[in-house]
C-alpha cells in the first residue's frame, strides 16, 4: 500500500521501519528533520509537510503526543485532510481524548474520508518488535481495509466500537498500566525495605496470580535502575488526565487513577516528565527513603 505517517518519535520510528519491512511504499513527515532523514535512509520517502505525505497515499497515519497535535497536523493548514483524496482513510495512531478523536472524525467525514482513531499499548519495545496491541474505532469497511498496515505493526488490532472508542479503550488499559506499576512498586519497596531482594521476590510471584506483562516488563527496569523512556511518565500522565476527564462528564469516580495521576504530577514536577513511566516507582522509593534494587 502507499501509506502516509506523520510522527516520527519514539513510537512511529519503529512503526515505520515494520511498515517498510512489510513492503509497504511509505511517505513521512515530522517538524524534526533528522528523524525524516532517518526514516529516508530506511527505505521511506520524505514529503515535504503532512498535506504531502497524505497527498502521496491512500492511507495516511498520524503517530503524536496529544490531541492538539493531531488536530493541528489533520485538520490544520498545510495538514493531513488538505492532502487527502475523498475516499481515502486517515488512521491516527496517537493517545488522545475520545472527544478529539470524534471531532477529527467528524471533519474527515464531511470531507469524504474515512477515520479511524487506534491508539496502541505495548510502548517503544513492542513498537519494535511488532508486536503493538491495536484499539480500533471507526467503521468496518475502514479497520477492513488498514488490518494489514495493523497486523504489520501489531499482534493484535481490535475493532471497539465507532470513532473515539479506540481511545475509550486505551484510556482503560492505561488506568490499569499505571495502578499496576504503582502496586508493583509498592510492593518491591516493601520486600526490599524488610531486608529481602527484590530480584528474587519479582522471580517467585510472577508466575502466580500477582504475575502480567507490566509485572514482567517493569520490574526488571526498576530492580536495576534503568528509566530510559519507553513511554514517558509525562505522556502517562497526559492519558490519565485525559481518563479523568472522560470520567468526569460520565459521573464516574476513578479514585486510584486520580491518585496515580497525581503521582505522575509529581514527579513531573520534579524534573522526571521524560522517564520512563516505571519510574512511577521512585516515588514511592523517596517515601520510604529504599530503593528497591537488587544487592551489589
Amino acid at each position: 500500500m502507499k501509506v502516509g505517517f506523520v510522527g516520527l518519535g519514539i513510537m512511529g520510528k519503529p512503526m515505520c521501519r515494520n511498515l517498510i519491512k512489510a513492503g509497504h511504499h511509505l511517505s513521512v513527515y515530522d517538524i524534526v528533520p533528522e528523524a525524516v532523514e532517518e526514516m529516508a535512509r530506511a527505505g521511506a520517502t520524505a514529503a515535504a509537510g503532512a498535506q504531502a505525505a497524505a497527498a502521496a497515499s491512500e492511507i495516511t497515519i498520524t503517530m503524536l503526543p496529544d490531541g492538539p497535535d493531531v488536530e493541528a497536523a489533520v485538520l490544520g493548514p498545510g495538514g493531513v485532510l488538505a492532502g487527502a483524496t475523498p475516499g481515502a482513510v486517515i488512521v491516527d495512531m496517537s493517545s488522545i481524548s475520545p472527544l478529539a478523536a470524534q471531532k477529527v472524525g467528524a471533519a474527515c467525514q464531511k470531507a469524504g474520508v474515512q477515520f479511524l482513531d487506534a491508539p496502541v499499548s505495548g510502548g517503544e519495545p513492542k513498537a519494535v518488535d511488532g508486536t503493538l496491541a491495536i484499539m480500533v474505532g471507526g467503521e468496518k469497511s475502514a479497520f477492513d481495509r488498514v488490518l494489514p498496515l495493523f497486523q504489520s505493526m501489531g499482534s493484535s488490532a481490535i475493532l471497539t466500537g465507532a470513532v473515539g472508542a479506540g481511545n475509550v479503550t486505551k484510556l482503560a488499559n492505561q488506568i490499569m498500566v499505571a495502578c499496576n506499576i504503582a502496586a508493583m512498586g509498592e510492593a518491591l519497596v516493601l520486600a526490599t525495605k524488610a531486608g529481602l531482594d527484590p530480584e528474587v521476590v519479582f522471580n517467585a510471584v510472577k508466575g502466580g496470580l500477582a504475575g502480567s506483562a507490566v509485572l514482567n516488563a517493569k520490574a526488571p527496569m526498576v530492580i536495576s535502575g534503568n528509566f530510559k523512556p519507553g513511554f514517558r511518565i509525562r505522556l502517562h500522565q497526559k492519558d490519565l488526565r485525559n481518563a479523568l476527564l472522560a470520567a468526569e462528564s460520565l459521573k464516574v469516580a476513578l479514585p486510584f487513577t486520580s491518585l496515580v495521576q497525581q503521582m505522575l504530577v509529581s514527579l513531573m514536577n520534579h524534573g522526571h516528565g521524560d522517564l520512563d513511566h516505571s519510574a512511577i516507582v521512585t516515588l514511592i522509593e523517596d517515601m520510604a527513603q529504599t530503593a528497591a534494587r537488587k544487592p551489589a
